[in-house]
């Protein structure tokens, strides 16, 4: 008999990246709220690799921690043993479900399993990916809306287009919205923000921030160039810095050849977790004119940072910006006005910055651990 009791679920957490991406930083917030649950609401089982044990171990002090092997700390291995070994593993531990976080999942599993599904933009928007990009994550998600018991997205926006798109089958997808972790992502005070622009070189300079990964999907090289046309003749223009991984849009490069002499650009890579609330509470305006979303988890975390948010009306993105940010398009010339705009207006920055902070509240971890939670038992049942 199963009624009552709590699933027994393993998570493959095993596609995680070193770097905490979106991905990463998912999986870590969804294990941090399953931690103050676990043994009651669900039995816990994560499986992942050996640099990521002991961190998980002190998030789940009530879960089984498993490491995988060390081959799946490279890709191909990991999807070759995520069909062979992933399964073995679920019958060893006695899971019920398996839960796959990042769009792929066993053939043939042995349990019922549920899969995450970020986006559906490898096919809204697929000139924004490489041939082989978005040809396996084509099929990987077809065959997951096929073979998975439940399919978790992170917005409705994206389970309404994997529908359109794909036929896929409205009562078997879960909308989880992602949460933020308040205590990393707060408003800064000023001395975080000063420690920031002195770790940049920008001593009191104001500037415009991105961060994110330098995909084509994300519209950096068009920032850019409307930041340029926006700030160019202004006295004192805001710097712009483009933080994050490095990517591979190559128009990025040309975009930078294209910014004048007397203006700043700087692209300082990753940047340290500890930083990230001084970085975007400390920015004038954070932009992120992105083509399309399946959440848009780094608009959530600026406007928790307290962090006047300019961005698209693309897919998902007024699900979680409502009417707390400020909407532009892709093109750069529109770019350049509405961050002219904003830039000229420290009262409406100054209001979207409270009502972006308030808004976040309402995205936690917790709530999107009960979804997943439901998931699971509708899963096993």
């Amino acid at each position: 008999m199963t009624a009552g009791r709590p699933p027994r679920v393993l998570i493959d957490a095993t596609s995680v990246p070193a770097d905490r991406g979106g991905v990463g930083r998912y999986v870590d917030g969804l294990l941090g709220a399953l931690g103050d649950v676990c043994g009651s609401a669900v039995d816990l089982v994560v499986v992942s690799l050996r640099t990521d044990l002991e961190r998980y171990r002190r998030k789940l002090p009530g879960a089984e921690i498993i490491p995988a092997p060390a081959a799946v700390a490279h890709r191909p291995a990991r999807l070759a043993w995520e069909q062979t070994g992933l399964p073995l593993l679920a019958q060893q531990v006695g899971a019920e479900v398996l839960h796959s976080p990042f769009y792929t999942c066993p053939l043939r599993a042995g349990c019922p399993v549920t899969v995450t599904v970020h986006d559906a933009t490898f096919f809204t928007e697929p000139e924004h990916y490489d041939k082989s990009r978005r040809t396996f994550f084509r099929s990987a998600i077809k065959t997951s809306l096929r073979r998975a018991d439940r399919v978790i997205v992170p917005s409705k926006a994206t389970r309404d287009e994997l529908i359109r798109l794909l036929d896929a089958d409205p009562t078997r997808i879960d909308v989880a919205y992602h949460g933020v972790d308040h205590a990393a992502f707060h408003a800064p005070g000023d001395e975080e923000k000063a420690r920031v622009r002195a770790r940049l070189g920008l001593g009191g300079s104001s500037y415009v921030a991105f961060l994110g990964a330098k995909e084509p999907r994300k519209n950096v090289p068009n920032l850019i160039r409307g930041w340029a046309r926006a700030v160019a003749d202004r006295q004192d223009p805001p710097a712009l810095v483009v933080a994050g991984g490095q990517g591979h849009d190559d128009d990025i490069d040309r975009a930078v050849a294209e910014v004048p002499s007397h203006l700043r650009l700087l692209r300082p890579g990753y940047l340290r977790y500890a930083d990230l609330p001084g970085f975007l509470g400390g920015a004038l305006v954070a932009a992120y004119p992105s083509y399309g979303e399946g959440f848009g988890l780094p608009i959530l975390e600026a406007m928790a940072c307290a962090a006047p948010v300019l961005t698209t009306p693309r897919l998902s993105l007024p699900e979680v910006g409502g009417d707390a940010v400020a909407y532009t398009s892709e093109d750069p010339d529109q770019i350049a006005i509405d961050l002219a705009a904003l830039l000229d207006d420290e009262p409406r920055r100054l209001s979207l910055a409270k009502a972006g902070f308030d808004r976040a509240k309402e995205f936690t971890w917790e709530s999107s651990a009960e979804v997943h939670i439901a998931a699971w038992s509708r899963a096993r049942a």
